[in-house]
C-alpha cells in the first residue's frame, strides 16, 4: 500500500451579507469558547493529562448530561447555548494541544534550556487565532458538485443552517485516490473560505525513465528524460523571461532607492522586497508544475536534481549583476515545490552529487570550456558546441543511474574503478559511463550467441 499524504485546498466562499455576518459570528463564538476552555484545561491539566481520553475528561468537567448532571464548570452550558458537540470536541482537542505545548516550553525554560540565559519565560495566550473545524455531515454538507455548502452557523441566538456558494474549486476532490477530510472555516478581512484537506493514496510510479533537471541562471531549468542505457528520450527548457524581467525591475527600484539613502533602516523597501519574492515564488510554482507534467508525459518515475543544499554561490566582479541574479535564483524552492507536486502522482525526487556535472562533457571527452561572451554555450575537447545546461542535465541523469546500477559510489560521484589512489585522474560520472556499460552488455550477448 502506498504512503498517504495530505494536501489542503482553498475553496473560496461567496456568501450574502447576512450569511457573512453569521460566519463571522460563528468564528467569534468558537474563539470565545476556546478562550474560556483554556482556563479550565490549564487549571485541571494534572488530571486531564493522565486521563485515558483527554476529550472525555474535559467534557466531564464542562458538559451536562444525564450521567453527569452536575459538571464542575456549569458556565459553558449557560453561556454557550446549544453549542454543537462536534465543535466542542474540536475545541477541546485544540486547547489541549495549546496547553500541552505551553507547559512543555515552560518546563524547558525552567530547566535552563533556551537560546540564552536571559531568555524570558513563554507566555500562554488564551486568545489564539483559531478557526472552527467543520465535521462533514454534522457541521457542513456539500452538494454533489461541491458548488454549494450548507454550514451550521451562529446567528446570535441559535445555531442554524446557512447555504453558501462555493467558488474557486481546485482539483484534489476529483482524484479517485483522494479522501476529503473535515474543512476549516476561515474568516478574515471581510472574506471567507474553506481550508479543505485531502488524504491522498497515489499509486507508486515505476519505470526505466528518469527526468534529470539542471537548475541554472541563464536558463531557469533544463530537463532531460534519460533511461538506464544512457539514451536521451527528450529534452526541454523551462524559462519565464517575462517574470524575470518584472522581478528585475522591482530589484532595480530597490537599488535606485538605496542610492538615495545614506543609511538603510530596518524594513527598507519592505513592500518591494515582498513583491519581488512573490514574483519569484509564482515563477517557481509554474515551472515546477511544467517539470512534473513533462516527467509524467514520458512516464518518468523519478525526478533528479543536484544536491545544492549546502552550496553557496559566489558573486562576480565588482558592480556586476551576478550577485543579483544569484539572489533571485530558484535554488531549493524549485526542488521543494517540484517534490510536493510529484509525490501526489506517486513519483519521487532524488538528489545527486553536483560537482562536475556542468564542467565535464557528457560524451566523456573531458572538461569543457564555457564561452566568455555566452556562458550558456560550452565547447567540448573535440570542438563540438553544446548547451551547457543541457549537458549538465544529461550528467545529472547519468549519476542517478550510475548509483542505482552500482557503477559508482557516493551517490554517483565517481566511477568505482577509480577508488584506488594513484596518478590516474578520477573521472566523474558522465552519460558516457552508461554507454560503456550498455556496449559491454552487447559484446557479452554477441559472444554468447
Amino acid at each position: 500500500m502506498s504512503k498517504s499524504i495530505v494536501r489542503t485546498d482553498k475553496w473560496k466562499l461567496n456568501p450574502s451579507p447576512e450569511v457573512m455576518k453569521h460566519l463571522e459570528g460563528t468564528v467569534n463564538e468558537y474563539r470565545a469558547y476556546c478562550k474560556a476552555l483554556s482556563y479550565v484545561v490549564m487549571a485541571n491539566w494534572s488530571v486531564i493529562s493522565t486521563a485515558k481520553s483527554q476529550c472525555s475528561a474535559v467534557e466531564k468537567l464542562i458538559h451536562r448530561t444525564s450521567a453527569n448532571p452536575n459538571p464542575k464548570h456549569p458556565y459553558f452550558g449557560k453561556r454557550f447555548y446549544k453549542f454543537p458537540s462536534y465543535l466542542r470536541r474540536a475545541a477541546i482537542e485544540f486547547v489541549c494541544g495549546q496547553v500541552s505545548s505551553f507547559l512543555t516550553r515552560y518546563q524547558l525554560w525552567q530547566s535552563g534550556i533556551g537560546r540564552h540565559k536571559q531568555a524570558k519565560p513563554p507566555k500562554f495566550n488564551p486568545e489564539a487565532g483559531c478557526y472552527p473545524a467543520l465535521y462533514r455531515g454534522q457541521c457542513i454538507k456539500f452538494q454533489e458538485d461541491f458548488t454549494v455548502a450548507e454550514i451550521k452557523v451562529w446567528n446570535g441566538s441559535d445555531w442554524v443552517w446557512a447555504s453558501v456558494q462555493v467558488v474557486g474549486l481546485r482539483q484534489h476532490h476529483l482524484l479517485s485516490y483522494s479522501k476529503g477530510l473535515s474543512p476549516y472555516l476561515i474568516v478574515k478581512q471581510g472574506k471567507a473560505h474553506l481550508s479543505v484537506p485531502f488524504k491522498l493514496h497515489p499509486q507508486k510510479l515505476s519505470g526505466e525513465l528518469v527526468c534529470a533537471v539542471d537548475v541554472g541562471i541563464n536558463t531557469t531549468a533544463t530537463a532531460t528524460i534519460v533511461n538506464s542505457g544512457g539514451t536521451v528520450i527528450s529534452r526541454k527548457f523551462f524559462h519565464r523571461g517575462g517574470d524575470i524581467d518584472r522581478r528585475d525591475k522591482v530589484l532595480q527600484q530597490i537599488r535606485n532607492k538605496a542610492k538615495q539613502t545614506k543609511k538603510l533602516h530596518k524594513g527598507f523597501c519592505k513592500g518591494l522586497y515582498r513583491r519581488a519574492k512573490g514574483i519569484n515564488h509564482n515563477m517557481a510554482q509554474h515551472i515546477s508544475k511544467e517539470i512534473v507534467q513533462f516527467a509524467l508525459q514520458y512516464g518518468a518515475s523519478v525526478i533528479v536534481f543536484e544536491d545544492l543544499k549546502a552550496w553557496k554561490p559566489k558573486g562576480g566582479r565588482k558592480r556586476s549583476t551576478l550577485k543579483q541574479r544569484f539572489h533571485g535564483w530558484l535554488h531549493r524552492l524549485l526542488v521543494q515545490l517540484t517534490e510536493n507536486k510529484f509525490v501526489e502522482s506517486g513519483g519521487k525526487v532524488e538528489l545527486v552529487y553536483p560537482r562536475g556535472t556542468s564542467s565535464w562533457a557528457y560524451d566523456g571527452s573531458g572538461k569543457l570550456q564555457r564561452s566568455k561572451k555566452n556562458y550558456a554555450l560550452a565547447t567540448f575537447q573535440s570542438g563540438k558546441r553544446y548547451n551547457a545546461d543541457l549537458n549538465g542535465s544529461c550528467n545529472i541523469g547519468a549519476r542517478y543511474w550510475a548509483y542505482k546500477l552500482k557503477l559508482a559510489y557516493r551517490n554517483g560521484r565517481q566511477l568505482s574503478s577509480s577508488k584506488s589512489s594513484g596518478d590516474k585522474q578520477r573521472m566523474p560520472v558522465t552519460l558516457s559511463a552508461l554507454w560503456d556499460r550498455e556496449a559491454a552488455h552487447v559484446r557479452v550477448r554477441v559472444s554468447v550467441t
